[in-house]
C-alpha cells in the first residue's frame, strides 16, 4: 500500500507542477511581460513577443498533456467516485487544452506567419485575447482543486 500511494502522490506533484507551470506563464505573460514590453516600439514589441511565444508555447506543449494525463490516471478508479470539483476540473482543463491548441493552430501561426508585417499586431491581440481566456480558466481550476 505505501507504495502505491507514494506512487500517486509524484502523480499529484508532477500534475500540479505542469498545473503551476502553465497557469503562472500565462499570469506572468499577461500581468508582468506585457505591460512591461509596452514602452518598447512596435517592431521591438512583435520581436519579444516572438521569442517569448516561441518559449512559453514550447514549454505548454509538454506540460499541458502531462496535467491531462496525470490528471485522468488519478482518477482511473472511476468518474463516480469523485467530488463534483474533480469533474469540472477535469472539464476546465479539457477546455483549456482546446483554446490552447485553438491559439497556436489559429492566430500564433498568422503571428509566425506575419511576423515582419502590420498584421502581426493583430494576430498578438488574438493571442494575447486566447491567453487571457485560459488564465481565467486556469484561476477558476486553481480554486476548484482548493475545495
Amino acid at each position: 500500500m505505501y507504495a502505491a500511494t507514494s506512487v500517486w502522490g509524484w502523480v499529484l506533484a508532477i500534475h500540479i507542477l505542469c498545473a503551476v507551470i502553465w497557469v503562472g506563464g500565462m499570469f506572468f505573460a499577461i500581468v508582468v511581460l506585457r505591460p512591461s514590453i509596452a514602452a518598447l516600439e512596435p517592431a521591438q514589441r512583435i520581436a519579444m513577443h516572438n521569442r517569448v511565444f516561441r518559449r512559453f508555447f514550447l514549454v505548454v506543449w509538454h506540460v499541458m498533456p502531462i496535467a491531462l494525463i496525470s490528471g485522468f490516471a488519478m482518477v482511473m478508479g472511476g468518474l463516480a467516485s469523485v467530488p463534483w470539483n474533480v469533474h469540472a476540473m477535469m472539464a476546465l482543463g479539457l477546455i483549456m487544452a482546446l483554446v490552447f491548441a485553438a491559439l497556436v493552430f489559429g492566430p500564433y501561426r498568422r503571428f509566425r506567419a506575419a511576423v515582419s508585417s502590420a498584421r502581426a499586431g493583430d494576430a498578438a491581440e488574438q493571442i494575447r485575447r486566447l491567453i487571457m481566456l485560459n488564465l481565467a480558466l486556469g484561476l477558476v481550476t486553481v480554486v476548484l482543486a482548493a475545495l
